[in-house]
């Protein structure tokens, strides 16, 4: 089975084309082990399924269910949820939503790290087409109490139950994590809305750029900016850029980051090289972790190249490309 991740597939995705077919599109965010996104694939034979999670070992045990049990109406992706809806999906694209008991994060401080936010709930909203579902199930009774009051308050879904949840919901295959909740007698909550024809969220639109590259020249050598090198941590608004580490290859230096942005987090590598013109460097993004060009990203370069420019009185901007502006 083709390994698919949201770093690598188009944005957005042709979904008719990656399944060789025009169908329904029916999402499942954070599958785990796979029982649930297994399940709709049988139930659903004239929908294309498609389920996202980031851990590599449920990834893995999915792709090989899928294989066994010769299901081609389903892919496994491995992204975020948030990755995932801004960029691989369109306005009005999505049959169905289903979320199944995802993270609480209960800790205070980790609060932010929850599925059901207000920004991702209305991405969710901007993705489905109006007479769309979104399903959720929780067993964690704060969770569901959260949840309520976020989605009573969200414009385009209407609660197709007669209360907030229901501790039933027939038909449901039950999940691993499922069974463990009622075996140890928590009572899980099921929530289920449409999606009405009220005018989605606006989410903004995402053009990807050239990659970004800056030269510049300088009296130090390479060796010379490493030992010069200290990690550093940087926030732009929302955008937090980390740089980790530097390493010294045979020809280039290679410096390795992490950019957090609302709706990606990328970990990849710029690499500074020698020009033919002594003294003159190249700055540039490497293959290495699937780089997307982002704005965040876009900041990353301009931020290494001014710290590069910075080590030295003499050392100058030659040319910026475009996206490094």
């Amino acid at each position: 089975m083709q390994k698919l991740s949201s770093l690598r597939l188009p944005w957005p995705v042709d979904w008719a084309d990656l399944f060789g077919r025009e169908r329904p599109l029916i999402l499942e965010i954070g599958f785990g082990y796979g029982a649930f996104l297994l399940h709709l694939a049988r139930q659903n034979p004239e929908a294309n399924i498609v389920g996202v999670e980031i851990a590599g070992q449920c990834l893995n045990h999915v792709e090989r269910g899928i294989e066994r049990q010769q299901l081609g109406n389903v892919r496994a992706i491995q992204s975020t949820a948030e990755t995932a809806l801004h960029y691989l999906f369109t306005p009005g694209s999505l049959e169905e939503v289903h979320v199944n008991f995802p993270d609480p994060w209960f800790k205070k401080r980790h609060s932010h790290r929850r599925l059901m936010q207000r920004d991702t709930l209305d991405a969710i909203v901007n993705r489905m087409r109006p007479g769309g579902r979104f399903y959720l199930a929780t067993d964690i009774v704060e969770y569901a109490q959260m949840s309520a009051e976020l989605l009573a308050e969200t414009p385009g879904l209407v609660n197709l139950l007669d209360g907030p949840w229901q501790y039933e919901m027939p038909g449901r295959v039950v999940t691993k994590y499922e069974g463990r909740a009622q075996r140890e007698g928590r009572p899980c909550h099921y929530f289920a809305y449409r999606r009405s024809d009220a005018p989605a969220p606006i989410l903004p639109e995402y053009e990807e750029q050239p990659m970004s590259h800056v030269v510049f020249s300088s009296p130090l050598t390479l060796d010379e900016m490493l030992e010069r090198f200290e990690p550093s941590e940087h926030k732009f608004g929302e955008t937090v850029i980390s740089t980790l580490y530097g390493y010294r290859g045979s020809k280039v230096l290679l410096i390795e980051i992490y950019v957090k942005e609302p709706t990606i987090d990328q970990h990849v590598a710029l690499l500074v090289g020698p020009r033919q013109a002594a003294g003159e460097y190249t700055l540039q993004l490497s293959t290495l972790g699937y780089p997307r060009v982002t704005p965040g990203l876009q900041k990353a370069v301009t931020l290494v190249g001014d710290w590069l420019v910075g080590l030295h009185p003499d050392a100058r901007v030659l040319k910026r490309s475009a996206a490094g502006e």
